[in-house]
């Protein structure tokens, strides 16, 4: 995870809420993009570097409900990371969650994610 290894917690605080929001959601993104390659490498990659951009996001929020809710996330982002296939469905529902944490990131869901079916 050579990508954000120097990156501390005092400059990820120096970042919106929303631009931690949409950061992690780049990895997500990322990772959603090589669900189909079958490399499991890369798109393993891309889920760690998520995981550790929301370790930052916990700990640079001490607002209880966020960091709840982040700690909810960051479980599912988990189960993607160590599942042992890959599963296009959890992972849009995961990073649709992700995008619905803040209102400027929730903007973005009609330009990453597929319309939910009725």
């Amino acid at each position: 995870m050579t990508q954000h290894s120097g990156l501390t917690l005092e400059r990820w605080r120096s970042f919106s809420l929303d631009q931690q929001v949409l950061m992690i959601g780049n990895e997500m993104n990322r990772a959603g993009k090589l669900l189909a390659t079958g490399d499991g490498e890369p798109r393993a990659g891309a889920y760690e570097r998520a995981l550790h951009l929301t370790d930052l996001t916990i700990e640079a929020h001490a607002r209880p409900g966020l960091r709840r809710e982040l700690l909810r996330w960051r479980c599912l982002a988990a189960e993607l990371y160590v599942g042992s296939a890959p599963d296009p469905k959890a992972h849009a529902e995961a990073f649709r969650a992700l995008l619905q944490l803040t209102p400027e990131a929730s903007r973005q869901i009609p330009h990453v994610l597929p319309a939910r079916k009725p």
